[in-house]
């Protein structure tokens, strides 16, 4: 969410903002639905502030009745004037949720994700002398991916991890967290059942609003009764670890928090129909470890974080020596909420192509006025925080990556070294079953 000064002084680049990120808003009448709301505000408080003041003149006066007279004439308006302001601000507060962050000046202005630009590359794709299997073949070869159950099971998306899949999981998410405590990050694991004000106020509602499952049935209160409140399955621990400062004003020498997240994630894949049907690229379900930072109102500061913890993700895929590339996101593919965003795309041989693994964003004040996320500086001055999160390892799709570059020709699989310490008796290879 946008400061509303913020809005009116910078007109030209909010609505370029509207128009690049793609978002169906018309800013002129969102800003007459603020000046009606505005309107209605003044003339409600001038009413009440009369009937406040014909109430303590009422009783000095012998004669009342020209008094009691416009008491009620002033009743009569707020009971006309109320109702249309609440539902002028209702509509005012929709459409204020639904204006995007403005984007960096490097960000690329785009149509689609064909507009974003590649930066960085690093890892040398291998040359197999032998013809290579996919993951799906891999995982079934070895006994340890098993999509046909899962989908019996689970449906559409659904997948069993088996034996050393189980380890090598496990084996990434251990060594995600290592290096996130290395890094000074506090770690946690985070709730999945998240109510509606967190995902409002990462900004997944009422954007990303079809993606996200709702339970229908959340259960029962302490007294026993059924909760009438919404509640949602979260597709990543970032609305949990923010909403964990929801509602605090921070000291400035709190800052940075660095906090990491790890959590199962779950995803409805609503608009994502025809992509990617086959394999772990694409799931419902799925565990990740996710780094928040939360910051000095401070686009210097921010900008160094996005880069740190770009450089965290880099690191992840180093130690697992696979080739990858970085991404910088244009403004259709970017997100509401996004002043600059990354992604890291990890090589994987049987889609001849890089796909997505990390992804890193610069949410600057966007996220926190959501939240209500403050800090008071030196000076005694209250303002709202930066936030930026990052994907630090999310499994299975990362496992697509593993497998399949590390496959050899007796259809083995070799353990990338930094996890074997984290393999049962330092296995270093998966073999055929």
């Amino acid at each position: 969410m946008l400061d509303i000064k913020f809005i009116i002084e910078n007109k030209k680049a909010v609505k370029e903002a509207i128009k690049n990120k793609g978002i169906g808003l018309d800013l002129d009448a969102f800003l007459e639905v603020y000046a009606e709301r505005n309107k209605l505000l003044l003339e409600i408080e001038k009413l009440k502030a009369e009937k406040n003041k014909l109430n303590d003149e009422i009783s000095a006066v012998a004669d009342k009745a020209s008094l009691i007279v416009r008491g009620k004439e002033i009743k009569e308006k707020l009971l006309e004037l109320e109702p249309k302001f609440k539902e002028v601000n209702i509509e005012f507060e929709n459409l204020m949720a639904q204006i995007p962050n403005v984007y960096s000046p490097e960000t690329p202005i785009g149509e689609s994700a064909a507009d974003n630009k590649e930066i960085a590359k690093a890892g040398k794709i291998p040359k197999f002398s032998f013809p290579i299997k996919n993951h799906i073949e891999l995982g079934e070869s070895l006994n340890i991916i098993d999509i046909e159950k899962g989908v019996k099971t689970s449906g559409f998306r659904g997948y069993y991890l088996k034996n050393e899949a189980v380890w090598l999981q496990m084996a990434l998410i251990q060594h995600a967290l290592h290096k996130m405590q290395e890094k000074g990050f506090n770690l946690m694991i985070t709730p999945t059942i998240v109510r509606d004000f967190a995902l409002f106020g990462s900004g997944h509602f009422p954007f990303g609003k079809d993606e996200v499952y709702e339970l229908k049935n959340p259960g029962k209160d302490e007294s026993g009764q059924e909760l009438k409140e919404k509640f949602y399955l979260a597709g990543t621990s970032e609305p949990s670890l923010l909403a964990y400062f929801a509602n605090q004003t921070l000291k400035e020498e709190e800052l940075p928090k660095k906090v990491c997240g790890f959590s199962n994630c779950y995803r409805s894949e609503a608009g994502s129909y025809g992509k990617d049907t086959r394999g772990l690229y694409r799931m419902h379900e799925f565990m990740k470890v996710e780094q928040i930072v939360i910051c000095r109102n401070n686009k210097e500061e921010a900008h160094k974080w996005f880069e740190d913890m770009r450089e965290i993700a880099e690191e992840m895929l180093k130690d697992l020596q696979l080739p990858y590339r970085v991404i910088q996101i244009c403004t259709a593919d970017m997100g509401a909420g996004k002043y600059e965003m990354y992604d890291l795309e990890t090589w994987m041989p049987s889609r001849h192509a890089y796909g997505e693994t990390h992804s890193d964003s610069n949410m600057t004040d966007w996220q926190a006025r959501r939240l209500g996320i403050k800090y008071k500086d030196k000076d005694g001055q209250v303002n709202f925080a930066y936030t930026l999160n990052n994907t630090v390892i999310a499994s299975p799709r990362i496992l697509i990556a593993i497998l399949e570059n590390y496959q050899k020709a007796d259809g083995s699989v070799e353990i990338p070294k930094i996890l074997r310490q984290y393999m049962p008796k330092g296995m270093d290879i998966i073999k055929p079953k």
